[in-house]
């Protein structure tokens, strides 16, 4: 072959691929694939001559493969295909947003008097809490009590005259607030509002109002989405970490309010408050929680949902504090086994265990024993989205209740009440008082369970039955069930003696049903208990 037609070859390549690559798929066929391997076997042949005619011919000048059209080419295209996607033109947009918030804290007696903490003590969120402060800064329940102290934290501006949102456990006690911004200066923040119960804080931010701000996203973080953390983990500042969304909807325990994004981007100590952007530039998140059994990020942060973050911002704004609908009623999930006593086809829905007295659901008549199943209209999955559905209303708004009641479905219309502050006293009923005292009582065999008259045991009170004896192998005792429970209701009946538990049990029986549902008084609280009925 003459070097001529291979020259020849070589110019039928280059005009065979494609020099535009936007013009070209990613995966070329396999046409595009032999001519590549065509080429490296001209290259080779191109090689050879070129060595022979430089022999041959010294007055010339060098051939260099590597330097020809056809390899720039190539080379060109590759490189463009191989390039990993970055994130710098999006935190070069956004890292001007998020601030480094540092406060002095107030001088505190002691841990014993400080009931302050925005999560329940010994929750999961309490533990992640715990772990989860500024490099000086521990939770207000650990904070140091012999005079001020420091903590450091993240946030972001929402607005361009200085309202910028971050943790309540950030800001909580705190007698002075100061942010820095990625620009590098210091200024003096005030705090607008908090919300212990979804843990977020409202301050502004003095001396500015050209502040840069970021975007709460108005849709839903989709698992798998990618995912920017930004924030000041260690006191160190404009930290930016990615990952992804791992999941939607999170409950760790924290309270009725749960609905957490966990994302997987590394996330420290002094995160708390900073946001999570997704791939537009917007804020999915603020930060607030990670768990953490060595102190570091193990790739399991919480942040609080935008559209939590957007509602409950509204209300700190406008007045300062958070007031949300409550209708009175203690609820528990709707198990398989109580969803298959009430004759539900699926366990979804929210239990009513008791009403509030004079609450908006008793006046209303909804009773102990009735599923919530929507509001407005809209479907209740569960317990924790009645709880979030109702709370996401305002105090005097009016809405409806879809109900299965006593086997039947109603509908009825409640005004909501201001949730209060505190929590409603227990029952006098105290769990174990007298308990020596208790008589054996009559057995109930087909549930594991002995069971006197609560009026004949002291301290039981007047309703119902207490359980004197469980069975540590029974079904009962796989549901909980401990001595000095009441079973105050079985089967939607109420009960006095062994005797009623005993008919209430073969009547249900009588009705070919698996389970019998029993409402019982346990610790000063009242809950529903589904318990499978023995054959034969």
């Amino acid at each position: 072959m003459h070097l001529r037609d291979v020259i020849l070859a070589l110019e039928i390549f280059m005009i065979d691929r494609p020099t535009d690559l936007t013009s070209a798929p990613i995966y070329q066929p396999r046409r595009s694939v032999l001519s590549l391997r065509k080429f490296a076997l001209m290259a080779s042949v191109v090689a050879g001559l070129g060595a022979a005619v430089y022999g041959l011919t010294p007055s010339s000048g060098s051939f260099d493969l590597f330097s020809t059209p056809a390899h720039a080419q190539v080379n060109n295209e590759v490189s463009k295909v191989q390039t990993p996607i970055g994130f710098a033109d999006i935190v070069e947009r956004v890292k001007p947003s998020v601030i480094s918030v540092k406060v002095r804290i107030k001088e505190q007696q002691s841990s014993s008097d400080d009931d302050s903490s925005p999560f329940q003590p010994g929750s999961p969120m309490e533990r992640f809490f715990r772990r989860f402060g500024g490099p000086d800064g521990l939770p207000p329940g650990l904070r140091g009590h012999h005079g001020p102290q420091m903590g450091q934290g993240s946030g972001f501006f929402i607005s361009a005259d200085g309202y910028a949102v971050t943790n309540n456990h950030v800001v909580e006690g705190a007698d002075k607030v100061e942010v820095t911004t990625d620009a590098g200066k210091t200024y003096t923040a005030k705090v607008i509002g908090t919300d212990p119960r979804t843990d977020l804080a409202l301050i502004k931010v003095e001396g500015g109002s050209d502040f840069p701000f970021a975007k709460l996203s108005t849709g839903k973080a989709r698992i798998g989405d990618w995912v920017l953390a930004v924030g000041n983990p260690f006191g160190l500042g404009g930290t930016v970490t990615a990952g992804i969304v791992s999941a939607n909807g999170r409950d760790i325990g924290n309270g009725p309010y749960d609905d957490f994004i966990q994302i997987d981007a590394p996330v420290n100590k002094g995160n708390s408050g900073g946001p999570a952007f997704d791939m537009q530039g917007n804020v999915i998140g603020v930060n607030t929680a990670i768990y953490s059994p060595s102190g570091g990020s193990v790739g399991i942060a919480f942040s609080i949902p935008a559209s939590t973050v957007q509602s409950v911002v509204a209300q700190l704004k406008d007045k300062g504090t958070v007031s949300r609908g409550w209708i009175g009623v203690q609820i528990q999930p709707v198990t398989q086994d109580i969803a298959d006593s009430l004759g539900l086809k699926k366990a979804e829905g929210a239990l009513v265990a008791e009403p509030q007295p004079n609450g908006p659901a008793d006046k209303a008549g909804i009773q102990s024993g009735d599923v919530i199943k929507g509001v407005n209209g809209q479907p209740v999955k569960d317990a924790r989205e009645l709880a979030r559905t109702i709370g996401g209303y305002s105090p005097g708004n009016s809405i409806k209740i879809d109900l299965l009641h006593k086997g039947q479905d109603k509908t009825v219309t409640l005004t909501l009440d201001k949730m209060p502050n505190e929590k409603q006293a227990r029952a006098d009923f105290e769990h174990g008082q007298d308990r020596g005292r208790m008589g054996r009582g009559a057995e109930v065999p087909r549930l594991g369970l002995t069971v006197a008259p609560a009026a004949s045991v002291a301290g039981a009170g007047k309703e119902g039955v207490v359980v004197t004896d469980v069975d540590p192998n029974s079904a009962a005792a796989e549901r909980g069930f401990k001595e000095g429970d009441v079973i105050l209701e079985v089967a939607g009946k109420s009960v006095g003696d062994p005797g009623d538990v005993r008919d209430a049990i073969k009547s249900a029986q009588a009705d070919n049903k698996n389970s019998v549902l029993m409402r019982i008084r346990s610790g000063g609280s009242l809950r529903f208990v589904a318990v499978p009925l023995a054959k034969g």
